[in-house]
């Protein structure tokens, strides 16, 4: 499922392009959103690519790449955001969204794109003011902070979860306190020292 919206007017202030990537090996989403200056962003695209249906694991990192390397030519973004591999128990799991996150950074980086991570508790953070948020809260405040009619919310939360991602990243450049230090392993293993085994 694919959603776009047109290329907006022209204004003074430079405009900004995110992508947002919310890494999986069964349904990878994304979301794609235009800024301009602070106050100011939009919707430009968002979907879902479904992986399932593709059983052996080598050509699911492909086809991710391919995607990804697809939205990279079609809007030149500024940044990629990737939200980082959740830490959970199954290590196999880890290992596999390890390698799809990886996969995304790379289709960014080899076209010079600059790249961050953030932890999936950092993103609700950012996006709905609360790190224990569920997917369906997360999913609410992106459609009203991007102005998204119900009847275009697609039913893969996987796709607003790429917004959020690249709503979080519009964030952090628009406020210089919370660039330090912010996103990522880090970030994640400080907000969740419950999960970590020694």
């Amino acid at each position: 499922m694919t959603q776009k919206t047109p290329t907006s007017s022209p204004s003074s202030e430079p405009e900004r392009i995110i992508l947002g990537i919310d890494p999986g090996t069964t349904i990878m989403g994304y979301g794609v959103i235009r800024t301009r200056g602070k106050g100011h962003v939009e919707l430009v695209e968002m979907g879902a690519l479904h992986l399932s249906k593709f059983k052996d694991h080598a050509l699911k990192l492909k086809k991710i790449f391919d995607r990804v390397t697809g939205l990279i030519d079609a809007h030149a973004p500024d940044d990629l955001a990737v939200e980082a591999p959740f830490f959970g128990q199954n290590v196999q799991s880890m290992l596999k969204l390890g390698r799809a996150q990886g996969v995304a950074l790379a289709a960014a980086l080899a076209r010079d794109i600059p790249v961050a991570e953030y932890a999936p508790r950092r993103v609700k953070q950012a996006v709905t003011g609360s790190g224990a948020a569920s997917k369906e809260q997360v999913a609410g405040m992106v459609q009203r902070t991007l102005k998204i009619p119900l009847e275009d919310m697609p039913k893969e939360l996987d796709a607003s979860d790429g917004l959020a991602v690249a709503l979080c990243h519009h964030y952090q450049l628009a406020t210089p306190k919370m660039q330090r230090g912010a996103g990522g392993w880090k970030a994640f293993l400080a907000d969740n020292p419950d999960r970590v085994r020694r």
